[in-house]
């Protein structure tokens, strides 16, 4: 199993284009030593020719222009090695690439039905997509955990969903209101090899079955949203707290990293890092706390196999 980090910013990426917090200045004056990084999407592929697209994020032909990997092959004047798309919620940062794809269509893309709601709806990207070579071709992607998939391209690669508590964009009837499948994680198994993939760049809190999940991994991408649960609120930037906008903190009794200590993992690493997270900042005294948790955090143009 390869898996590619094509960007690893949350939503605005880092720096944000109107933000100036510490992390955000720092970067442009180069002041920290810190990575800029895109919006949050991955690629996996079970044999690094076919590509699953996991998430679409405003910056993606930014990510693909960078990716060899992700180029149509010598000597086809348009092509893509993605051969399909998942999408984990219905979030701009991880929705609004679908436009950027529209000279490549028809790709099918897999969803829940909560999902495709929010993007025939709220946000109708389904409908406005048809006018490009009959659109987008939808699969379903069910909320029952035992519903194993495989989509496209996915050679020995098996995909379980896993329902996640999380929110809901402000343009979805499902806002503050958290239904089964308005947010899910993903289980990856490598069915050649055994090996697992757990997938939550947006998480709440630990359930049951993200307990389950964890205990079953061989490598973790969690969300790394907030160093803190009032890290917005205390920026000047919201009135809400992480945890109500959808994101466990990363530090903290109930944070990831407590969390993830409880697992033998063999690889523990944050995704979807917002901009006001310190732990950007490598020479902060967040960044060496997670190092010292053998804790990575993923940056763009990340490898890892499996």
């Amino acid at each position: 199993m390869q898996i590619l980090i094509l960007g690893a910013g949350a939503g605005g990426g880092v720096p944000q284009w109107n933000c100036h917090c510490d992390v955000c200045a720092g970067i442009r004056h180069k002041k920290i030593n810190a990575k800029e990084r895109t919006q949050s999407s991955i690629a996996i592929s079970s044999d690094g020719k076919d590509w699953i697209l996991i998430n679409a994020s405003p910056d993606l032909r930014q990510q693909i222009n960078h990716e060899p990997k992700l180029w149509p092959e010598d000597g086809v004047k348009r092509g893509t090695s993605i051969t399909s798309i998942i999408l984990t919620d219905s979030q701009i940062d991880h929705t609004t690439g679908l436009l950027t794809l529209r000279e490549g269509l028809p790709l099918p893309v897999h969803c829940t039905d909560v999902v495709y709601e929010d993007l025939t709806t709220g946000f109708p990207l389904f409908n406005m997509l048809k006018h490009w070579h009959g659109g987008l071709q939808r699969r379903v992607i069910e909320t029952d955990h035992t519903a194993a998939f495989k989509p496209e391209g996915c050679g020995t690669l098996e995909f379980k969903p896993v329902v996640l508590e999380s929110n809901a964009p402000p343009y979805s009837k499902y806002r503050d209101n958290i239904v089964p499948g308005n947010n899910i994680g993903l289980k990856i198994t490598d069915t050649e090899t055994n090996k697992v993939l757990f997938y939550a760049p947006g998480c709440m809190q630990a359930s049951p079955l993200v307990k389950q999940m964890l205990s079953e991994a061989d490598c973790v991408l969690f969300d790394g949203t907030l160093w803190l649960d009032d890290e917005m609120i205390s920026n000047g930037f919201s009135d809400r707290l992480g945890t109500q906008m959808g994101h466990m903190p990363v530090n903290g009794e109930n944070g990831a990293i407590a969390m993830l200590n409880e697992y033998d993992i063999e690889r523990k690493i944050l995704i979807h890092i917002n901009n006001t997270n310190p732990v950007l900042n490598e020479d902060s005294s967040a960044y060496e706390a997670l190092t010292k948790q053998s804790i990575e955090l993923a940056y763009d143009g990340m490898e890892i196999t499996l």
